[in-house]
């Protein structure tokens, strides 16, 4: 059976910037306007990130552009927004995340059977060498791509 996802937006850069060894789908709270403007796709994940505060997890810097016809109703658009997880997985986290350099990245948002998910990632920050290194990689698997195509031709 497939699932019906619409993904809203992604973080392109985290996959370069960091190394994710985890992921986990979580829920996110948001108010009606919110909910409106990621519908139109006027979301950002730039720069944000979720930290554990008090057993619960909450999404920081994600900007959400404020709804064109929302008169008074309009929200903050970098409001700070809680993540809904399972008690165990949040406990699970916050041991994580006090390891040296370990921290929780939003990947993805997108809309699952009418809801809005977050993907959220437990990542390790990248240095500039394995930066290069998988920037090598990739552009030696484009030049092998290449390569296959030129003989087949």
């Amino acid at each position: 059976m497939s699932e019906s996802v619409k993904i809203v937006t992604q973080n392109r850069k985290a996959r370069h910037e960091y190394h994710i060894l985890e992921s986990w789908e979580a829920g996110l709270v948001l108010q009606g306007t919110e909910v409106k403007s990621l519908r139109a796709f006027k979301a950002n994940l730039k720069d944000s990130y979720a930290r554990v505060q008090n057993g619960e997890i909450y999404l920081y810097n994600f900007h959400i552009s404020p709804y064109e016809m929302g008169n008074i109703y309009n929200h903050d658009p970098t409001r700070r927004r809680k993540l809904l997880l399972h008690k165990k997985e949040i406990h699970r986290l916050e041991g994580r995340v006090e390891e040296r350099g370990l921290t929780l990245i939003p990947l993805k948002v997108y809309f699952k059977h009418g809801k809005a998910k977050v993907e959220v990632g437990l990542a390790r920050g990248k240095k500039l060498y394995d930066k290069r290194t998988d920037i090598a990689k990739r552009d030696a698997e484009l030049d092998a791509m290449r390569e296959l195509r030129q003989r087949n031709r």
